[in-house]
């Protein structure tokens, strides 16, 4: 069997530190990983998924998330109705943005138009 490409490889190696650390059988793997497509899986209650959230973010196993619900809209509606607000009580997650734009909430510079006219040049 040939070696896994590179996002293969660390994929495996992943799901294999967590058989091992866990002491994981097979079945108990499969259905730690089933439901999230190969991704952690939290569940419980607004308090319980904010101190995973909170135990990965302190522990710097993760800068962000990517939240994907199982149902959609309201497993998104639900996350950030009871989750998020519990996250901004820890003081991990903003209550406002500084800037009217993605692009000034990043503290990027907006560059120059392409289409802009140019004065000409005197010769």
């Amino acid at each position: 069997m040939s070696p896994p490409a590179d996002g293969q490889q660390r994929r495996f190696t992943l799901v294999t530190d967590l058989a091992r650390r866990e002491r994981l059988t097979l079945r108990e793997l499969i259905n730690r990983l089933a439901g999230g497509r190969g991704h952690r899986v939290v569940t419980g209650t607004p308090e319980q998924v904010a101190d995973q959230i909170q135990k990965w973010f302190t522990s710097g196993a993760a800068d962000g998330f990517t939240i994907m619900p199982p149902v959609l809209p309201s497993g998104l509606e639900d996350f950030v109705d009871h989750v998020v607000p519990e996250l901004q009580v820890r003081g991990l997650f903003r209550t406002e943005y500084e800037g009217r734009t993605l692009r000034q909430n990043y503290g990027l510079a907006r560059p120059a138009s392409r289409f802009e006219q140019k004065a000409p040049v005197a010769s």
